[in-house]
């Protein structure tokens, strides 16, 4: 420690303290008392991940004139004050500041906190990376980060650290998806502390506060416990004891001072207000908040004389027993208690805090770092599979890929990718997930030159696609090697795209056969970006098919016809590459309507406007307007979204220009000054690609602009629609409406009905179905019948006083932000099938292809690449969610079936040859986040009112099937895998 008094502190109290049996968990917890009302005191301190300072400003405590707050001393305190009392106990919460401050401990300090575990006096609650955000991740990276975090603790302080309880207080909304994984972790239940302002004085009214949640409407067996904190995370008005609040302590000497009656008086009152809104004689109150307990001793010994006082007036009648207690075992004692509860199966979004105050800007906020964050997790998932295939084990390639993981972590956070942290930090999360990826992509460089015949590849990574550069092809794609990675199961066939300069090239794949291609013309809009470099101001696009690993050659020719441009079918205004300047401009007197269509897909573009007008694919023709509209606003901020009236449409009609290939076929459209886009359709791809670019977006002293873009249907949807939950289940959404209570939208009709969506979203009625997928998490609503409506950019004129101070403007290179991105459509007829190509598409937009760029001359012929696991044989619905090492000789294995109950169907298969390739010795399963043998797991079971079961005493759950085990001496069947509709399996395999 840093401090000799307090080392000899420590190290006398160890020498002190008598050894007993290590009792954690809920055989930890204090005795109830029955009969009276029970009621737990649970200290913790909320520690933000990154808010108004970075992560080490808020480790350190450094930049305190911004926020008080230093993680590492609160810890070193914590522990301190622990000691003195066995008595008393914390909770801690998020891993990556725990794992921080425990690198730093001498030995004698990992002992003391370890023997603190082993008895339950310090309790690991929640224990993923960072407490994450429910509306913005997607549920893959949710499950890393607690992967990442329940490891952490269970590889350095063992059985006892694991959770037992998720503790999301703090996330502004809360997901079904979540209660999913909790279930599925085998957590017994969670709490949080954010809730609709209306719900919530109904749930008081009726004690409803604690409720079973049905977390999935495909798997029966995935209901978790879930209650909301009476008043909020913080210790109860007036008794905040931390050294930076004023509350008066308890002062209980014999003088004037003493204060215990009144104290002790005032407490009751509090919970006598509490105790009536909860089923049992049971009620949990917190103690502590954002980075309190930096002087743990002061809040524990007024806690020690508040439980003390309190307890000492049972002897007068006073029902109130008071003890210290955690979730966890507040939660085992509610179980005990054998109460039945309601029923919730959808989720809890939005949140509203008044009727003013729908925290639905978030959804969208920073758009950009939105995206960012689904390139890091793209990185992570290829840089994992490509480290387990080929079996790196040194230890700087585990601590670039720990690297990468731990950003990732910190980016699920509920000031991360909610887009609601000070613009200081949101480039400090930059910083670290640009060197997170580069890290990460050393490890891919270095497994590719074993499973390929490029031994002295560079791989390159391009991570400037976005505005159509990449830096190895910009001088010359001459006999450059594309190396493509699939981290989907199955051999996928997409599109790639490649900026090069206007030239002729041949595309060849490894059996020397020609690929088509062609060369396309960068958007004009994209090209006159300020600080893009315009060396390439042209992409070559060809189709790839890969199984894992492919490799296709590209080499400049001189024979144009060999790479076919892309040419200008037609144009409403003359363009500016002098290449096309002889394109005759768009007459008005030509025709009505222009056509562009594929062997799949039909649009047509009213010649007037400019606008889409038409779709026709799979069989189904259907009326489509696709138009941009504004939101006016004065009062939005980085979390709330706040409308003046309903958007503007941006009425000015559209210049065009259609470029027809045979692989690809664009129409490019300058909507307005600030608005752009191109509209895509490839040969034998059946979704029609929106890329937009919006930015800089004009504001003034009192008008901000929050831009969506909007499709227009002629579907009867009757208010209904759906929106994805973290990219699995769809959840139902009708305007105006709530599955539990009726909502105050006098104040923001608008903003009040608007919901996360993470991936895709669905609007249908008894015949067409349109689907909107996105490439990163958007605001999403349907206000009109047959319309869905997706935040593409914010930029706002004020903050909204909900914490992070200061207003959502982002500046990049001087001017306000420009992004970009893309929205796919999908129209089909109504049924599974619609709804099963859509979750396809949705898999392959989330992990596509990665590209790595080497030159020809690194190939080599004689080169001897690995065996790589061949996944062709999983069922088309199974997805390879997780590949990934996990120890020095271990692979964590992650296996999913990605349809739902209506689309799918129970899929088995033998996963044997994936096992011996990738040298298996035994193979376990696990719970979902890879740290409990799922034959261990054991969940405390609820029933729901009306259910016809009451309980006579506590019941429990374990697994739904038998937890699979083997090792290679056993047969091949012994290896099969069955998987119901969204049912996710989990394993690790130990190798040689």
């Amino acid at each position: 420690m840093k401090y000799l008094g307090y080392l000899l502190f420590v190290v006398f109290l160890t020498a002190n303290i008598e050894q007993s049996i290590a009792v954690c968990g809920y055989e930890a917890c204090h005795d109830t008392v029955p009969g009276m009302i029970n009621v737990h005191i649970v200290p913790h301190s909320h520690d933000d991940v990154g808010w108004q300072k970075t992560v080490e400003q808020y480790f350190y405590g450094h930049r305190n004139v911004i926020h008080h707050g230093g993680v590492q001393y609160i810890i070193d305190s914590v522990v301190q004050a622990l000691l003195k009392n066995p008595e008393r106990r914390f909770i801690q919460v998020e891993s990556v500041f725990f794992s921080k401050w425990w690198n730093e401990q001498s030995e004698v300090i990992k002992q003391i906190v370890q023997q603190l575990t082993d008895e339950g006096r310090l309790e690991f609650t929640g224990g993923a990376w960072s407490m994450n955000d429910e509306a913005a991740t997607n549920y893959q990276s949710v499950i890393d980060q607690f992967t990442l975090g329940l490891k952490f603790l269970d590889d350095n302080l063992g059985s006892c650290a694991r959770p037992r309880i998720g503790w999301q207080v703090d996330p502004f909304g809360h997901s079904r998806e979540q209660a999913s994984i909790f279930a599925q972790m085998g957590f017994d239940g969670e709490f949080f502390a954010r809730m609709d302002e209306t719900d919530k004085a109904q749930r008081l009214e009726k004690l409803n506060m604690e409720m079973i949640w049905q977390a999935s409407e495909s798997l029966s067996n995935h209901e978790i416990f879930t209650g909301l904190l009476y008043r909020h995370y913080s210790s109860p008005t007036g008794f905040c004891f931390d050294v930076h609040c004023v509350d008066y302590p308890i002062i209980d000497t014999d003088s004037y001072e003493n204060n215990v009656k009144d104290r002790t008086d005032e407490f009751i009152r509090y919970l006598d207000q509490v105790a009536p809104h909860f089923r049992s004689n049971h009620i949990m109150v917190p103690f502590g908040g954002d980075f309190q307990f930096e002087d743990a001793e002061y809040t524990f010994r007024n806690l020690d004389r508040l439980i003390k006082y309190i307890n000492e007036r049972q002897s007068d009648g006073d029902k109130y027993n008071m003890l210290y207690s955690t979730p966890a075992c507040y939660l085992k004692a509610v179980h005990d208690s054998v109460q039945t509860y309601p029923n919730k199966t959808l989720d809890f979004f939005p949140l509203a805090t008044d009727n003013n105050s729908f925290w639905t800007g978030y959804f969208t906020s920073r758009t950009t770092q939105k995206r960012f964050e689904r390139t890091g997790n793209h990185m992570l998932q290829v840089a994992k599979q490509l480290s387990s295939f080929a079996h790196l084990t040194s230890e700087e390639r585990k601590k670039e890929l720990d690297s990468l993981r731990s950003i990732m972590g910190i980016m699920q956070h509920h000031d991360a990718i909610t887009g609601t942290e000070k613009q200081a930090v949101s480039d400090d999360y930059d910083y670290l997930m640009y060197n997170g990826i580069i890290g990460a992509s050393n490890n891919a460089r270095d497994a590719l030159r074993q499973l390929t015949n490029l031994p002295n590849g560079e791989f390159e990574n391009c991570l400037q696609l976005n505005i159509s550069v990449c830096a190895f092809t910009k001088d010359s794609a001459d006999n450059v090697v594309v190396t493509l990675f699939n981290p989907l199961a199955h051999t996928t066939s997409q599109y790639v795209r490649i900026p090069v300069k206007d030239e002729s090239y041949e595309v060849t794949d490894e059996q020397d056969r020609t690929v088509a291609s062609e060369v396309v013309p960068v958007a004009w809009p994209v090209l006159a970006l300020e600080y893009r470099s315009n060396d390439t101001q042209h992409e070559l696009v060809f189709e790839a098919s890969v199984d894992k690993i492919a490799h296709y050659f590209i080499k400049k020719v001189d024979n144009a016809e060999s790479s076919i441009a892309a040419m200008p079918k037609k144009s409403k205004i003359l363009t500016n590459n002098d290449k096309f300047n002889d394109i005759a401009p768009y007459d008005d007197d030509d025709s009505e309507e222009t056509v562009v269509q594929n062997s799949l897909i039909k649009l047509t573009f009213d010649n007037k406007s400019g606008r889409l007008k038409t779709v026709e694919m799979n069989g189904v023709t259907e009326s489509i307007e696709q138009k941009f509209a504004v939101y006016k606003t004065k009062d939005s901020g980085a979390y709330l979204f706040r409308t003046n009236g309903e958007a503007e449409e941006v009425e000015d009609d559209v210049e065009f220009t259609v470029y027809e290939g045979a692989l690809v076929k664009e129409v490019h459209q300058q909507v307005n000054e600030y608005i752009s886009q191109v509209i895509r359709i490839y040969e034998g791809v059946n979704r029609v690609e929106f890329e937009w670019l919006v930015g800089p977006i004009p504001t003034d002293s009192d008008t901000a602009r929050e831009i969506v873009t909007l499709f227009k249907s002629g579907i009867s949807s009757d208010g209904v629609f759906y929106t994805d939950a973290n990219g699995r289940e769809l959840i139902w959404r009708k305007k105006d409406k709530r599955e539990d209570y009726d909502p105050d939208l006098s104040v923001q009709p608008i903003s009040g009905n608007f919901y996360p969506v993470t991936s895709r979203m669905v609007l249908e009625d008894s015949n067409k179905r349109i689907a909107l997928l996105t490439d990163r998490a958007q605001g999403g609503t349907s206000l009109k019948n047959g319309q869905l409506e997706l935040m593409l950019h914010r930029r706002l004129i004020r903050d909204d006083d909900k914490g992070v101070g200061e207003t959502l403007n982002e500046q990049k290179f001087g001017n306000p932000l420009i992004a970009r991105g893309k929205v796919h459509l999908i129209l089909n007829t109504v049924g599974s099938k619609a709804s099963a190509a859509e979750r396809l598409a949705e898999k392959q937009l989330h992990l596509p292809l990665w590209e790595f760029f080497s030159k020809k001359s690194s190939v080599d012929s004689n080169a001897v690449a690995k065996a790589i696991p061949d996944f062709n044989d999983f069922p088309p619905s199974v997805h390879l969610l997780t590949l990934e090492p996990f120890s020095q000789d271990e692979v964590l294995f992650r296996v999913e079936n990605f349809m739902d109950h209506n689309e799918g169907k129970v899929v088995s298969f033998n996963i044997r040859s994936i096992f011996d390739t990738l040298n298996g010795l035994e193979i376990r399963e696990t719970t979902l986040d890879g740290n409990l043998p799922l034959s261990e797991m054991k969940r405390f079971k609820f029933y729901h009112d009306g259910s016809g079961v009451v309980p006579t005493e506590p019941q429990y759950s374990t697994a739904s099937h038998k937890p699979l085990a083997a090792d290679k001496s056993q047969e091949a069947y012994e290896f099969s895998v069955t998987l119901k509709p969204m049912q996710i399996r989990t394993f690790i395999i130990k190798r040689e």
